[in-house]
């Protein structure tokens, strides 16, 4: 199995809290977070998120859903977005639509790997296993991020202005 890690260069950086009404932490992602679009039953509704304890000096959050397991190199994104104000401590479930009407107004979706800005939902390959969904609140020391437009492109500028970050993993197989 792959590490769970998007972003191996990241400095180690305190921990804060992260939870979900959605899914608990190891759990089975239900079928609102599974893929409509990559034909898994669900609706691809991104995960609702609470997180609290964040660093002082944090300006600013961003968040992502990784697969590490999905086949070839590199994982799949399923979901990236910055520049999430500092006061902002949850999300709600769907805030990950494409048009994004639930995020501030200051927050910049990049497009994952299923070619859209926005949430998609878990969808492994029929028989390929167990695979790991795994969301990151990452707390950082700007307001703004300068993000570029894919989410793999995220590291270097996640390494510049960490503070801290919070995981919780949800799993889906088919």
């Amino acid at each position: 199995m792959t590490s769970a890690n998007p972003f191996p260069s990241l400095p180690d950086v305190p921990l804060f809290e992260l939870t979900s009404q959605s899914f608990q932490d190891g759990e089975t992602l239900h079928p609102a977070q599974r893929s409509g679009r990559l034909h898994a039953g669900g609706t691809d509704d991104s995960p609702q998120l609470s997180w609290n304890g964040a660093p002082a000096g944090t300006g600013s959050f961003a968040v992502t859903v990784f697969d590490p397991d999905a086949p070839g190199a590199g994982g799949f994104w399923h979901w990236a977005v910055v520049n999430i104000p500092a006061d902002v401590t949850s999300l709600p479930e769907g805030a990950g639509a494409e048009d994004g009407p639930q995020l501030p107004p200051s927050a910049v979706q990049l497009k994952n790997d299923a070619g859209f800005s926005g949430y998609v939902g878990a969808a492994p390959p029929p028989g390929h296993g167990r695979h790991r969904y795994v969301v990151t609140v990452y707390a950082l020391d700007v307001d703004e991020l300068k993000a570029g437009s894919r989410p793999e492109g995220l590291e270097a500028q996640l390494a510049k202005h960490l503070l801290g970050q919070a995981t919780l993993t949800g799993i889906y197989s088919r």
